[in-house]
């Protein structure tokens, strides 16, 4: 990789977006600032009633989940003599169990999720395990059956199968990122590893096409206008419009990047959900985990869409050196034509803050006092960011020049993080572009050949 073409790469970038910049200037109007996987959320303006089966599946008319679940909240089921926890959420109920831990799926049916029947589970338990072993082997085992011979449940055996479990191992759970990053111990020894880790499972993810993700986007910004009319009181409708307008004159400009991006491999099927909560510690290694099994159309995306939740959400936190320490981590070992889809990345933000913003409001319907106001009051956040993320910021490009070891890297390091939109400005160097183009890792050291004349003019 020669760094004459990343840095053409670079210029080709800043002038792109000194186009988007100047089409949302003249967009008219002022700019104002601002688990069920939430991923899961993403497609849906307001939580449609779910069917729950609390009489028995039509699948097997001799058990209810209840009786699956008291079963399951039974120490003795696992040989214990300490208490099980249990955990709900909308799509599952998680059994904490000693050192384990199985969920199950609800037999729930949402507009983007189907878990009514028992083969439409035990697919969804499989496919979970499918999913994540790859980037978490540690905490996904195997897909479990539920059996009933006579009148008793077992966990495996070889009677009429009931329900099917998720098996997992259980983490600490003060070692997930969001955790550490509430108690400010997000180091960059953390974003360093964590970088490569999301590299490694998008370089193994399934590629897919271009069109159709492209496609998605465009209907989650259709589907996050129709949610913000629904919360007036909530989200200021002078703001909605213009972030809708924004958002679809972003895309229109960037479709046709994104369309090449799709035909140069960087559309695959990746995690989906991927922010802090669904990261954890595990031996020193940042561990992705709970990626989205129940669809592959929400998980299908541009590589740097399924990145920009994480970046999305360091940047709400306040985290913005981390947010921008990410970003230039993991670009640092992508190849030049990768550059240019960060035209884009304004507009993958803001979709993500947007989605986050919606599934914070309809879930505050379903709380009350505090609570419900705090739900509000972070949706409306999320709002302001989604908003922020396509504000105008005039591209810029700053060189910083010296003799070696006088402190230019560092310079430049601070500066990227206080410059322009989030997450802040691409940091390059020299000596990091010249190991790339010898094909060596950042902290790998070169012969004194490679800092010949000829070769840093080339």
């Amino acid at each position: 990789m020669r760094p004459s073409v990343r840095i053409l790469s670079v210029l080709i970038l800043l002038f792109l977006l000194a186009w988007l910049a100047t089409s949302l200037m003249g967009s008219g109007g002022s700019t104002a600032f601002a688990s069920q996987s939430e991923a899961a959320m993403a497609l849906a303006c307001r939580f449609e009633a779910t069917r729950e089966m609390s009489s028995p599946d039509p699948d097997n008319p001799h058990e209810s989940q209840e009786t699956v679940f008291r079963f399951l909240a039974d120490p003795k089921t696992y040989g214990l003599n300490k208490p099980v926890e249990r955990v709900d959420t909308a799509g599952a109920v998680v059994f904490l169990a000693g050192a384990d831990a199985y969920k199950v799926k609800r037999a729930v049916k949402f507009p983007f999720m189907d878990l009514s029947t028992l083969d439409r589970r035990r697919e969804a338990c499989e496919a979970e395990i499918e999913v994540n072993r790859a980037s978490a082997p540690q905490i996904y085992l195997t897909a479990l059956p539920v059996t009933r011979r006579g009148q008793a449940l077992a966990l495996g055996g070889d009677g009429e199968i009931v329900e099917w479990v998720v098996h997992m191992r259980r983490f600490d759970e003060n070692a997930t990122l969001d955790r550490i990053a509430d108690r400010g111990g997000l180091s960059e020894a953390i974003i360093d590893k964590l970088a490569p880790a999301i590299r490694q499972m998008h370089a193994r993810a399934p590629l897919k096409g271009g069109a159709p993700a492209a496609h998605a986007l465009e209907t989650y910004i259709e589907q996050n206008d129709a949610a913000f009319a629904q919360w007036p009181d909530l989200f200021d409708s002078a703001k909605a419009r213009k972030l809708t307008h924004d958002a679809r004159l972003a895309f229109a400009i960037v479709r046709p990047i994104l369309l090449k991006r799709g035909e140069a491999g960087f559309v695959r099927r990746c995690h989906g959900d991927l922010h802090l909560r669904n990261i954890v510690l595990i031996d020193g290694e940042p561990t992705l985990f709970d990626a989205v099994e129940f669809s592959d159309e929400i998980a299908t995306g541009d590589v740097l869409y399924d990145l920009a939740f994480l970046v999305m959400d360091l940047e709400e936190r306040g985290l913005r050196a981390s947010a921008n320490r990410l970003f230039n981590r993991y670009l640092a070992a992508e190849p030049p034509d990768a550059l240019a889809g960060l035209a884009a990345l304004p507009l993958f933000l803001s979709l993500r803050a947007a989605i986050r913003a919606k599934v914070e409001a309809a879930g505050a319907e379903r709380l009350e006092g505090e609570k419900r106001d705090a739900a509000r009051a972070l949706a409306r956040r999320y709002f302001d960011r989604a908003v922020q993320f396509l504000s105008y910021a005039p591209p810029r490009l700053i060189a910083i020049g010296g003799l070696s070891g006088v402190g230019k890297s560092a310079l430049a390091g601070a500066l990227a993080r206080e410059i322009g939109r989030a997450p802040g400005a691409l940091w390059l160097r020299s000596d990091v572009e010249r190991k790339a183009m010898f094909g060596v890792e950042e902290t790998d050291r070169l012969p004194a050949s490679a800092y010949a004349r000829d070769v840093t003019r080339d």
